[in-house]
């Protein structure tokens, strides 16, 4: 079934290029919200439903779930592989022009699924440029993405040994004691703020740079606002792929089971030595 998910990330690579072209047309809101209660743009409806039926319509993929629709969606025929996903990571930005992704996770078991059955994951980054990265097999891969033609850009990406940018979500008045104690001594290391608001553009600087990138547990929302099956399992496996590190807080993102679809999580990733220190911070 290796081929299977390997026609995933064909599938999502094509779609980057109808969703990119589809972003200035759908930048309205939508009457809906999404199961999360945030309100949803008329482009995470178009990704949805653009990925949904593509992905489904693939032998080997038996199911769809993404943070837009309450549950999972099963496939006509049975697949041995199931894929959770951001269809449009940071779609708040789009009304200001800024940047955003896709965030996929394929999973062996059904949905909600623990981080230990991901056999694959990735993202698309709709940037100046569109790329996507792709963790499989122990590496992780970098295309650019043109049009429907897709090429690798970077083989065996890894995260650079020097921490050099950070970025965490949420309000500042929010945070814990203890997490504002660890950002004011990260930032004594000089590293640079890099923070936009969509976590795929975020992280991806992490990538390139090396740092650490979070959403933290705030006061009136310990469990913070990520959702663990559509952003960080599979944003945690692509940075551990690539040798970094990723945490909740206390463990791995990829130890940790959802008891449910939308879970919410603190999600910390990045450069390995900042994650430590960060668990130290807050144990």
């Amino acid at each position: 079934m290796t081929d299977a998910i390997e026609t995933v990330f064909e599938t999502v690579a094509t779609t980057a290029a109808d969703v990119r072209g589809a972003l200035a047309e759908r930048r309205a809101y939508a009457d809906a919200e999404n199961p999360s209660g945030e309100q949803q743009l008329a482009a995470d409806v178009y990704a949805d439903e653009l990925l949904e039926e593509r992905l489904l319509a693939l032998d080997g993929v038996g199911s769809y779930a993404s943070e837009e629709r309450d549950g999972v969606v099963e496939a006509d025929d049975a697949g041995q592989y199931h894929v959770a996903c951001d269809p449009l990571d940071g779609s708040s930005n789009l009304q200001s022009n800024n940047g955003m992704g896709t965030i996929v996770g394929v999973f062996d078991e059904s949905l909600p699924a623990p981080g230990s059955a991901l056999v694959a994951s990735g993202f698309v980054l709709y940037g100046p440029i569109t790329t996507m990265l792709v963790a499989r097999g122990g590496t992780v891969t970098e295309y650019l993405l043109d049009g429907e033609e897709r090429s690798v850009l970077t083989e065996d990406v890894a995260i650079p040994d020097d921490p050099v940018v950070y970025g965490f979500g949420g309000r500042i008045p929010d945070w814990t004691d203890q997490f504002r104690s660890y950002v004011d001594d990260i930032e004594a290391d000089r590293l640079k703020l890099r923070y936009g608001g969509a976590m795929v553009a975020d992280v991806n600087q992490v990538i390139t740079y090396g740092g650490i990138f979070g959403y933290p547990m705030l006061e009136e929302r310990p469990e913070g606002k990520l959702r663990l099956q559509f952003e960080g399992h599979p944003i945690a496996h692509v940075i551990e792929t690539a040798g970094g590190a990723s945490s909740n807080g206390t463990q791995s993102l990829l130890d940790c089971d959802p008891d449910g679809l939308h879970e919410r999580t603190p999600v910390f990733v990045g450069s390995e030595s900042l994650v430590d220190r960060l668990e130290s911070a807050l144990s």
